[in-house]
């Protein structure tokens, strides 16, 4: 999720109403503009702007810097990504021309409805590229289908990126919370093909949740984006089983 912003002090236009609906979880959820820039805001809680973005982009490039090779082999990494959101994660991995393949899913219909028509040109019609999938529905429940799967199809992520929230400790929905519990690392891990990378959005630091993940994944990276106020966002990055040799 977002802060920053190119106007300044004082100077950016009062957010105007784009958009106003019930969302998923029968809540508001709205969508604004503000100047040239969207925001998305949950029962008024601030959730995303595109103003910025570049710790969502970072978490997906250093996801795919830490796949063997480059993630170069004979096909390109599949990624994963929890959250459509404004879509800058979704457009860092599709800029990626290595990437086979990006599956996003989201909870919101009416976020996924907004990039065919107001906030699409910020991330440049993510929607539109042919390699990229959305899934409407909650990821926690996705996850535990997909991964029962995983048992017997296989794996089937390079990549694994969660920002469905504003991190473990601040979740958008009570619900959240069991996404960053050891079950549902568990079941992340079973997804993740040979050598694969899964990493976390948040909005501040979580010491907690990080030695939890190094539990179940083993060394977690901490990497950490300067935002434009209070405490950097942190992105923590874990790989899974290394490739058979």
């Amino acid at each position: 999720m977002d802060r920053a912003t190119a106007w300044p002090a004082g100077a950016e236009p009062e957010p105007a109403v784009v958009e106003r609906t019930v969302g998923a979880t029968g809540g508001e959820l709205v969508l604004r503009r503000a100047g040239e820039h969207f925001e998305i805001i949950s029962n008024g809680v601030f959730l995303m702007d595109t103003r910025d973005g570049e710790s969502e982009r970072e978490m997906v490039r250093a996801c795919l810097a830490a796949l063997p090779g480059g993630g170069r082999g004979a096909s390109g990494p599949r990624v994963l990504i929890a959250g459509l959101g404004v879509g800058f994660s979704a457009r860092e991995a599709l800029d990626d021309p290595r990437v086979e393949r990006v599956r996003v899913v989201e909870l919101e219909p009416a976020v996924v409805e907004w990039h065919s028509g107001p906030l699409g040109a910020a991330a440049g019609r993510v929607l539109a590229d042919p390699r990229c999938e959305v899934v409407c529905g909650d990821f926690g429940a996705w996850l535990a289908s997909a991964a029962e799967e995983a048992e017997t199809a296989g794996p089937w992520a390079d990549v694994v990126c969660l920002d469905t929230d504003n991190g473990p400790d601040w979740t958008v929905v009570e619900g959240n919370g069991r996404l960053y519990e050891a079950a549902a690392l568990a079941r992340l891990r079973r997804l993740l093909r040979p050598g694969g990378a899964v990493a976390f959005w948040s909005a501040m630091r979580a010491p907690d949740f990080a030695r939890l993940l190094e539990r179940e994944f083993g060394a977690v990276e901490t990497i950490e984006v300067a935002a434009r106020a209070g405490e950097p966002d942190v992105v923590y990055l874990a790989r899974g089983p290394a490739p058979a040799s």
